[in-house]
C-alpha cells in the first residue's frame, strides 16, 4: 500500500555557496485552498446567523423601509412624529454633518431602528402563534375559526424561503406540565397493569408525593423551565445516554438497511463512493443551512437543532460520564478494511472529489494486501465494550504518538466507513438472510464498527449498505433523512455505469488513502481481547427478526378511516398478549420538536382501551362490530396519548427530570423510584420517511429502506421497531434476548403477521 509522503511548503539548506530554497507548489496550494475554503465557512455562517437572526423578515425588507420611510420625509410627509429631526437636532455625530447628510443620516437612523422593532414584533408574534397547539387535536375532521384563523396568521407570518436554522429563536420553550395532570395521567396509564389492591397502594403513593416532596421538585423545575432553553434535553442527554457504563453497541446505538426491494450495483467500492459523495453533498447543505427545514402541513416547523452534530462528531468515553465532542469541518474520512484502518481525504484543490475519484481512493484500499498488526483487527472493539476500560485505556495508550495520531483521524473524521468482506442481502424465499443483514448493522462481528462515531457507514462486499447511529447526539429521524436523502441521490442523480461502477473520469490523479499506524502493546491488546469477549458475549445474545408483511399497508389501514400508526400499535397489543397472556408496560417514542431543542417523549401505548380490545378480540363471545368500536375507541385514546406527548402533556419525561431534581436535593422519593423502575418490556417506535421531497412512493415504490431497529429494552422484552413503506407493504425489526426463555422473536413476528390478518378480517366481515 502506497503510504502518502509528509509535505512541506518550503524548505532551505546553507552551504558554502549560499543559501538555496526549495518551494513545494502543490503544498503551497493545498495550503492556499485550505485556507480559503476555511474563510468561506466563516463567511458563509456569518451571512446565515444574519439572515436566521432577522427571520421571518428580509435583508431587502430593511431596504424596503428605509427608502419608504425616507422617500415620504424628503416629500414632506413626516409619519415619525418629529423624530427624525429630533435625531437630527440632538445627536452629535449627526449634528456635525452637513444637512443634506444629516437629514439622510438620520432617516437612516430611524427607519432602521423601526425595522428592527418590526423584526422583533414580527418574531415574537411567530413565536406566539406556535405555541398554539389545538390544531393538532383537529388534523382530521371540521377545524375550528381559531384554527382556521391561526393557519392564515401562520401563512402571513411564517416567512418565504427558511434556512434550516431560521425558525429557532421563534421556536416555543418546552413548559413543565402540573403535577397534578401528570401523576392523573400516570395512574390512568398503569391502571390496566394493576390489580386493584397495587393500583390502591401507587394511588397512594402518588397523592403523598403530589402533597408533599413533589411541590418542591416542581418548583426547581420551574425554574430551570425559566432558564433553560429546554428543560428535559440536557438531562435526557446525559444522564440516560452519556452517564451510561455499559457498552452502547446493542443497548444504546441503532441501525439503518438498504432499500433492498432494488440494487443499484453489485460494485462495493462503486457504491461506497456514490454514498459517500451524496453524503458529504448532504453535510454541504447542512453547513450552508440550504436543506430545508421539516414543515408538518408545510407549516409548522420542527426543531433542527440535532441536525448540527450529524458529521465530524465523536463520542469520547470518559470514566464516570462520556462527552461528545463536535469538530468544525473534517476533510476526511475513516475507513475500515479486513482489520486495517485508512484515513481517506475526500477535499482537495479546493472541491469534493467527485464518486469515480472516490471509487479510484477505495479500490486501492481493497487492493491493498498488508497484513493487519496483531491487535489491530480488533482494535474498534474497545468502543464495543464498557465504557470505562475504554476511558482508561484511552489515557493511558492513545494519548501520545503514533497511537494519539492514529486516534484523532478517527475521532476527527467525517464519519466512519467500513468496508465489510462479506455479502448481505435480502431474499424472499429465504428470510434468514435479512435477519443476517440487521444483525450486521446493529453489531457487526463487534469490532468492525467505530461505536463512537455519530454513525459508521456500512458497504458489503455485493454493494448493499447500511448504517450504525449512535444515539447520545440525536434520535433516529436525523439519521432517517440523512439515509433518505442518500438513497435517492444514489438512484436518481449519481447513478452508474453498465458495469455497476461510477459514472464519469476522474478529473486528477485522487491522493492515496493513508495507513493508519497504531503501536498495540500486550497490555493493550488485552484490554481489546477484554472489550471484545464483552462484545461477544452481547451480540450472541441478540436475537433479531425482520418481517416483511405485504399482505396491506396503510392503503387498507386509511380505508378504516383509522391512523396506521395506532392501528399498528393495536396489532402490537394484541400479538404480545397472544406471545406472553398478558399485557405490559408499553413504550412508543414519540418526538417534541415543534419546541426548541426538544427530542423525544413516551407514548404509553398500553391503555385501558387497548387492554378491552385485546379482550374483545380473544372472546369469542364477541360480534365483530363489537371488536371494531372497542379497536376504534382504543386507536381514538392513542393518538390522543400521540398528540398529547408531541405538545409536551406527556408523563414520563416530566418524571424523568423530577427524579433528577429529586437525586441533586439528594431527596429520595419512593413514588419516583418506583416508576423510573419499571422495565418498558414492549418498546417500540417507528422510522419516518418521507422527509425530503426526493422520494416519489408513487412513482418509485421500491426505493424505501426497510427501515432499521434497535436493540432490546428489558432482559425479558422485545424491542419493536417498525416502518410504514408504503400502501402495501409493512417491514417490523423484532429484537430480544437468547438467553430468555420467556421471549422469541420469529415467535412475536408470527404472532405480529396473526394480529394483522385478524384485525384485517373484521372490517371484511363487516
Amino acid at each position: 500500500m502506497a503510504e502518502a509522503h509528509s509535505a512541506v511548503a518550503f524548505s532551505f539548506s546553507v552551504s558554502p555557496d549560499g543559501v538555496n530554497v526549495n518551494l513545494d507548489h502543490e503544498a503551497l496550494w493545498q495550503v492556499w485552498h485550505s485556507g480559503l475554503r476555511s474563510w468561506k465557512k466563516r463567511i458563509g455562517r456569518f451571512k446565515n446567523r444574519m439572515k436566521n437572526g432577522i427571520y421571518p423578515s428580509t435583508p431587502v425588507s430593511w431596504l424596503i423601509v428605509t427608502s419608504l420611510l425616507t422617500g415620504l420625509h424628503i416629500g414632506g410627509v413626516d409619519i415619525s412624529l418629529g423624530l427624525i429631526d429630533f435625531i437630527q437636532e440632538h445627536s452629535p455625530i449627526v449634528k456635525s454633518l452637513p444637512d443634506i447628510v444629516g437629514e439622510a443620516s438620520s432617516c437612516l437612523i430611524f427607519s432602521t431602528t423601526c425595522w428592527i422593532l418590526k423584526i422583533n414584533i414580527r418574531k415574537y408574534l411567530l413565536k406566539a402563534l406556535l405555541s398554539y397547539q389545538q390544531w393538532m387535536y383537529e388534523v382530521r375532521g371540521p377545524k375550528s375559526t381559531t384554527t382556521k384563523v391561526w393557519f392564515a396568521l401562520m401563512k402571513v407570518l411564517g416567512g418565504q424561503k427558511p434556512l434550516l436554522m431560521s425558525y429557532q429563536a421563534s421556536l416555543p420553550n418546552l413548559a413543565v406540565p402540573s403535577l397534578q395532570q401528570t401523576t392523573e395521567r400516570y395512574l390512568k396509564s398503569v391502571r390496566p397493569l394493576l390489580d386493584d389492591e397495587k393500583y390502591a397502594r401507587m394511588e397512594k403513593l402518588s397523592e403523598e408525593f403530589r402533597n408533599g416532596l413533589g411541590k418542591k421538585f416542581q418548583r426547581y423545575l420551574q425554574l430551570k423551565s425559566w432558564w433553560a432553553t429546554n428543560y428535559v434535553s440536557d438531562w435526557w442527554e446525559e444522564y440516560v445516554y452519556l452517564r451510561g457504563r455499559s457498552p452502547i453497541m446493542v443497548n444504546s446505538n441503532f441501525y439503518g438497511l438498504d432499500a433492498v426491494l432494488i440494487k443499484p450495483s453489485n460494485v462495493q467500492v462503486a457504491r461506497a463512493a456514490n454514498i459517500i459523495h451524496s453524503m458529504l453533498t448532504y453535510r454541504r447543505e447542512l453547513e450552508r443551512e440550504s436543506l430545508q427545514p421539516l414543515l408538518l402541513n408545510k407549516t409548522i416547523p420542527l426543531c433542527s437543532a440535532q441536525y448540527e452534530r450529524q458529521f465530524n462528531t465523536i463520542r469520547i468515553p470518559g470514566l464516570e460520564t462520556d462527552h461528545l465532542v463536535h469538530y468544525k469541518d473534517s476533510k476526511h474520512i475513516a475507513v475500515y478494511h479486513k482489520g486495517r484502518f485508512y484515513k481517506v481525504y475526500v477535499h482537495l484543490r479546493g472541491r469534493l472529489l467527485k464518486p469515480c475519484e472516490i471509487e479510484v481512493m477505495l479500490q486501492r484500499i481493497l487492493d491493498d494486501d498488508s497484513p493487519a498488526l496483531d491487535g489491530e483487527k480488533h482494535l474498534a472493539a474497545l468502543t464495543a465494550g464498557d465504557r470505562v476500560p475504554w476511558a482508561k485505556a484511552r489515557l493511558e495508550f492513545f494519548s501520545k504518538g503514533k497511537n494519539k495520531a492514529s486516534l484523532d483521524a478517527v475521532e476527527k473524521a467525517a464519519f466512519f466507513l467500513s468496508l465489510d468482506d462479506e455479502p448481505q442481502d435480502y431474499d424472499p424465499e429465504d428470510p434468514s438472510k435479512l435477519n443476517a443483514f440487521g444483525r450486521s448493522m446493529l453489531h457487526g462481528k463487534g469490532y468492525d464498527r467505530w461505536f463512537d462515531k455519530s454513525f459508521t457507514l456500512v458497504v458489503c462486499s455485493n454493494g448493499r449498505i447500511g448504517f450504525n447511529g449512535e444515539h447520545s447526539w440525536a434520535d433516529a429521524p436525523v439519521m432517517a433523512h440523512l439515509w433518505e436523502y442518500v438513497i435517492c441521490e444514489d438512484c436518481f442523480t449519481l447513478g452508474y455505469d453498465e458495469n455497476g461502477h461510477t459514472k464519469g473520469q476522474p478529473e486528477m490523479q485522487p491522493p492515496n488513502p493513508i495507513r493508519l499506524e497504531w503501536e498495540i502493546s500486550k497490555p493493550l491488546l488485552q484490554v481489546i481481547d477484554t472489550s471484545l469477549e464483552v462484545a461477544n458475549q452481547l451480540l450472541n445474545d441478540v436475537s433479531l427478526h425482520l418481517l416483511m408483511h405485504d399482505a396491506f399497508g396503510k392503503g387498507f389501514i386509511k380505508t378504516c378511516k383509522m391512523s396506521p400508526d395506532a392501528f399498528i400499535q393495536m396489532a402490537l397489543q394484541l400479538a404480545y398478549y397472544r406471545d406472553s397472556n398478558k399485557f405490559c408496560l408499553t413504550y412508543e417514542s414519540s418526538m417534541t420538536r415543534l419546541y426548541r431543542e426538544g427530542r423525544t417523549e413516551t407514548v404509553r401505548s398500553c391503555t385501558v382501551e387497548s387492554t378491552a380490545f385485546v379482550r374483545a378480540m380473544e372472546n369469542k363471545g364477541k360480534t365483530d362490530r363489537e371488536r371494531i368500536a372497542c379497536l376504534r375507541e382504543a386507536v381514538e385514546i392513542h393518538q390522543s396519548g400521540y398528540r398529547d406527548a408531541m405538545t409536551g402533556k406527556g408523563i414520563d419525561r416530566h418524571l424523568f427530570c423530577l427524579y433528577v431534581v429529586s437525586k441533586y436535593l439528594n431527596q429520595d422519593s419512593s413514588f419516583l423510584a418506583e416508576v423510573l423502575s419499571e422495565p418498558w418490556r414492549l418498546s417500540t417506535s417507528q422510522t419516518p420517511h418521507s422527509q425530503t421531497d426526493k422520494l416519489d412512493l408513487t412513482r418509485n415504490p421500491d426505493h424505501i429502506s426497510v427501515g432499521g431497529g434497535f436493540g432490546p429494552v428489558a432482559d425479558d422484552g422485545y424491542g419493536v421497531s417498525y416502518i410504514i413503506a408504503g400502501e402495501n407493504v409493512l417491514f417490523f425489526h423484532i429484537s430480544s434476548k437468547v438467553s430468555c426463555h420467556l421471549t422469541n422473536s420469529e415467535r412475536f413476528a408470527g404472532h405480529v403477521r396473526k394480529a394483522l390478518s385478524d384485525m384485517r378480517n373484521l372490517f371484511h366481515s363487516d
